[in-house]
């Protein structure tokens, strides 16, 4: 079956948004999410798992953004990153990061989908 899906773009915007959380949650904001998480310090060894499920996740979410490119749906893919955000946003309130945190988290999957927007009108 032919979806006229832009793989190159749904793959650039997976690489990009998934690159973009090591500076996000590093550099960027990096101290903010640690301090406002609890005071979480960096694990010992990669937390592999965890990586391995941001990538699907973040792929998944590419792949949303590419279905709704080919259909010119751009309020769509819109509506999907903003539920994603805020949903990533209240669930770090209710574990009790600070605002700081939540927002720190919440605001990454908006970043994300900026950059998936923007590979597929690149590609």
């Amino acid at each position: 079956m032919e979806t006229g899906i832009n793989w190159p773009a749904v793959l650039l915007g997976t690489a990009a948004a998934f690159a973009l959380g090591m500076v996000w949650f590093g550099p960027l904001f990096g101290r903010i999410w640690a301090a406002g998480s609890h005071n979480i310090s960096p694990p010992a060894r990669p937390p592999v798992a965890a990586m391995l499920a941001q990538l699907a996740g973040t792929f998944f979410l590419a792949f949303v953004v590419g279905l709704t490119a080919v259909r010119n749906d751009l309020w769509t893919a819109l509506a999907a990153i903003l539920a994603v955000g805020v949903l990533q946003f209240a669930g770090r309130l209710f574990s009790q990061k600070t605002m700081g945190a939540a927002l720190v988290d919440g605001t990454y999957p908006l970043a994300m989908g900026a950059l998936m927007i923007a590979a597929q009108g690149i590609l």
